[in-house]
Formats: C-alpha cells, structure tokens, sequence
C-alpha cells in the first residue's frame, strides 16, 4: 500500500505540473499583451512596457514558465514588487516565498490575501453541506437498496430525481420565496456579515440547504444501485438463509460490499463542493471562492484565475488519489 501511495502521489505532481504548463500557455496566447493583463486595464502605458522588458517576453516560452515556476516556489523575485514600476504593490510576505501567486488587480492586494479567505469560506459551506448530503444519502440509498421494487423504494427513487432534476439557482429562489419572503425566518443573503441583524448561522441555512437537496438525490440514487446489486449476491441470500438476523446481514455483509461503488463517488462530491458551487454562491452573494473565480475571470484578473486555477486542480487530484486509496481499501481485490 505504500508503494502505491507514493506511486500515486509522483503521478499526482506530475499532473499538476503539466497541467501548471497549460494554465500558463493558455495565459500567455489569450488575446492581450502579457504585461497588460497583469497589470489590468488601468495602468499607465510606461508601467506596462517596463514590465514588459522585466518579465523579458521576448524569451523563448519554457523559459518564460520556468522563470513563472521560480516566482511560484520562491526561488525568483516577484518583479511586480520592483520599486522601479512605481506600481506600489507590497507583500507581507516579502519578494520571495513559496506559494507566491502574484497580486491581484481586481482587488489591489497580494493574491494570497484574497484566495484564502474565500476558500475558507468556501471550505465552511462545503463541510456543512457535505456534513448533510453523506448521511441523508447513504441512509436513503441503503433503505431502498434494501427492498428493490417495493413502495419505499419508488419513493426515494422518485424523490431523488426530483431533487437533481431542479437547477441550483431555481431551487435558491424557491427557497428564498418560501422562507425569506412568505415566513420571513431567514436571510435572502449570505455574505457573512455578523454585523447584518443576522446570525453567521442563519446566513448558512439556505446555500447548505440548496446544495444538501441538489446533491443527496444523486449520490442516493448511487448508493441505491449499488446497495441493490449487493442484496443479490449469493452470499447474503446464503446468509438470509442460514437464519441470521436481518440487521446483521446488512451491516455485517451488505452494507461494506456496498459502499465500494459509491465510496468514489462520494469523494468526487468534495471537488464540486470547493470549485463547482458558484450558482448557489451568487444566488445568495456568498463570499466563496467559486464567485471570486468568476469575478476573476470577467475582470480579466490573470493573477487570480492562475492561483485559482491550480488550487481547484490540487483540490481535484488530492481528491481523487484518496478515493483510490479508499477504494483498495475498502475491496481487497484491487489490492492485488
């Protein structure tokens, strides 16, 4: 098992380099001088072509990545924060440093000031939510799976499309008709405000809740199928037969056989819940790390769409290679 972790974990690198590379290629070829992009759409003309002879664009562009993966790692210094630009952009954090992600135009400060934040705030929403789609799941996919083709099965299958089957941002606004505009007992907004007249944890209630209904009704709909190929095993109608009691058939033989399956897709949900939740994040102006991307994005924040970037595709691959880990361990034929 160890073997295959750093295995794993050496092809874990590797993808984020590569894919460090591409983000940087797509970077430098979209339309725009380089140096302009950087420094947004405002800076002076002069300040611009200084950049440019600093960041030496005219080289080659492995080059010019190395040169980017240096300021990255710390090896090289930021040239942004040259006092020769006159662009006045300070770090904390000093010139050098790993983790460097550069300085953010659209909010005037070091990118690691703004990026973190709004992924812990996207890390909170996230914990919540998963905190709730895992246990509703699994419990509605195991009483189903249980009794394939019966009354309750239907419903849960029946009740699971329809959770999946409504849009995130319909299901907001439904959700904010129905207790913010006709009962009046939560907020319209989240932005994390405690100073808003209401609580940190009201203003979680209606995005958790949001993301809770729109994912449970799919990762139940997985562990259903799976729970029910499991019941079908000859080893637990042997079971069955033998006299054992209901209860311990399923927790003892069915339950783990049958988590194999979902076990990944459960994992997986973790990704969407960090970078794939900006709908619900607008809906109810959250302060998350999925509307700060598409902020980034239509502002023309190079800086910030590359650390943002990388950090989703981190959150990806770490994600991924512990649903492998998961999985060999919960099915030792994959060990072989």
């Amino acid at each position: 098992m160890t073997r295959y972790v750093l295995r794993r974990a050496v092809e874990m690198l590797a993808t984020l380099l590569v894919a460090s590379f591409l983000v940087f290629v797509v970077t430098e070829f979209s339309p725009g001088n380089v140096a302009r992009k950087t420094l947004g759409a405002f800076a002076l003309q002069e300040q611009v072509d200084l950049l440019y002879q600093k960041l030496h664009l005219n080289d080659p562009l492995l080059v010019r990545y190395v040169r980017w993966v240096g300021v990255l790692t710390g090896v090289e210094a930021d040239p942004l924060q040259d006092p020769a630009l006159g662009l006045g952009f300070k770090d904390p954090r000093g010139d050098r440093y790993f983790g460097n992600f550069g300085y953010s135009t659209l909010y005037k400060a070091p990118v690691n000031d703004v990026l973190w934040d709004r992924l812990g705030n996207t890390a909170l929403l996230a914990g919540l939510a998963f905190a709730v789609i895992v246990p509703l799941s699994l419990v509605l996919g195991v009483l189903a799976g249980m009794r394939a083709g019966s009354a309750l099965d239907r419903a849960v299958s029946t009740l699971s499309i329809i959770m999946t089957s409504i849009p995130e941002f319909a299901l907001g606004v439904l959700l904010v008709a129905v207790f913010v505009v006709a009962f009046g007992i939560l907020p319209g907004t989240s932005p994390l405000d405690a100073h808003s007249g209401w609580s940190i944890a009201s203003q979680l209630v209606l995005p958790v809740a949001v993301l809770a209904i729109y994912d449970s009704g799919y990762v139940a709909r997985m562990v259903r199928a799976s729970m029910t190929e499991v019941m079908a095993k000859p080893y637990v109608r042997t079971a069955v037969l033998k006299g054992l009691p209901r209860r311990q058939v399923i927790l003892r033989h069915a339950l783990r056989n049958a988590m194999i399956a979902p076990f990944t897709v459960i994992l997986l949900q973790i990704n969407w819940l960090i970078g794939g939740v900006v709908v619900t994040e607008l809906v109810f102006a959250y302060p998350g790390f999925g509307r700060m991307l598409l902020d980034a994005s239509l502002f023309g924040d190079v800086s910030l769409i590359e650390a943002a970037t990388l950090i989703a595709l981190f959150v990806a691959t770490a994600t991924q290679l512990l649903s492998d880990i998961g999985y060999r361990l919960l099915d030792p034929q994959a060990r072989g």
